[in-house]
């Protein structure tokens, strides 16, 4: 089964889509950056704590752990999308929330994390402005357009 990276969701009965929230190639592969020379480093450490003489293996062994990763998974990320109404978000894979229910939202990197009343976890990744994405949806919470 290929999960769908659109919502699907049917909307409501006079509910529109005000807003849908893509994911950005550059924040993506910039992301990927980060994690990378976060996996080389501690490749090397690891290597330079075990003894090993080889420890700039460590930083290629990181690199390419990441990039086949990031390589593998670009084309399916990049699809992701979610879509705001005026009283919830609907998001990949059958994702539905509530915009009333969003206890917190949370930044991370350059995605957008949504905390629900019940502790239900939801990213919104990879948004080229996630201060924006983060406006519009408090926005659209207190009944403003998104």
């Amino acid at each position: 089964m290929i999960p769908e990276m659109t919502p699907t969701t049917p909307l409501q009965t006079g509910e529109t889509v005000r807003h849908s929230f893509h994911p950005d190639r550059g924040a993506y592969w910039r992301d990927h950056a980060w994690i990378a020379a976060g996996a080389m480093a501690v490749g090397m450490a690891a290597l330079w704590v075990t003894g090993n003489p080889h420890v700039w293996t460590g930083a290629i062994g990181g690199l390419a752990a990441v990039a086949v990763r990031a390589f593998y998974l670009a084309s399916d990320e990049l699809k992701a999308r979610w879509d705001m109404t005026e009283t919830r978000l609907l998001g990949p894979q059958g994702r539905n929330l509530r915009l009333a229910e969003i206890a917190r939202i949370r930044k991370l990197g350059s995605a957008v994390q949504l905390v629900t009343l019940s502790g239900d976890k939801h990213m919104l990744k990879f948004q080229a402005d996630r201060d924006d994405t983060i406006a519009r949806i408090e926005r659209a919470r207190n009944g403003g357009l998104g």
